[in-house]
């Protein structure tokens, strides 16, 4: 992978990367906040494939996070809570399946991060709260090996 990002001015740069270009404006978004939404974007892409791969489709799906930042610089990220809210028409048994394959094994932005970030999640699945402020599994590089592959690794 190569990345670049180039500097226009006024707080906006372009980043690149193979595939596109987009402008980063960090008088509206700050590079944190893009990280951030990388992370969770990574693993809400990596639901919406394993159950197309199944022959499913998932809809008024919203993924989001709390985060809690350290207060001393670098203010690194402490602690992200990923909310999972979504329908289908499989299971929660599948729907949790689902998300612990990108958090555990799948995602990489999320395992770029675990080491260092508590993570914890919830699941809300056709309306119902199937999982609430649940923890991952610590770092150590442990892959689940279920046959779905990712989506956000390429």
């Amino acid at each position: 992978m190569n990345v670049s990002v180039e500097y226009l001015g006024e707080k906006k740069f372009k980043a690149n990367t193979i595939k596109s270009s987009y402008i980063l404006d960090c008088k509206e978004i700050t590079p944190v906040e893009y990280f951030a939404t990388g992370i969770i974007g990574c693993t809400g892409i990596d639901l919406v494939m394993m159950a197309e791969k199944d022959g499913y489709i998932v809809s008024n799906y919203k993924v989001s996070a709390e985060i809690e930042r350290q207060m001393e610089v670098p203010m690194k990220l402490a602690a992200m809570h990923i909310i999972y809210d979504f329908e289908g028409s499989f299971d929660g048994i599948k729907a949790k399946r689902y998300i612990l394959a990108s958090l555990e094994s799948y995602c990489t932005t999320v395992n770029s991060v675990r080491d260092s970030v508590k993570i914890t999640y919830s699941i809300i699945h056709n309306g119902v709260k199937i999982a609430d402020k649940e923890s991952i599994a610590s770092g150590g590089g442990t892959v689940m090996e279920d046959g779905f592959g990712g989506a956000c690794g390429a």
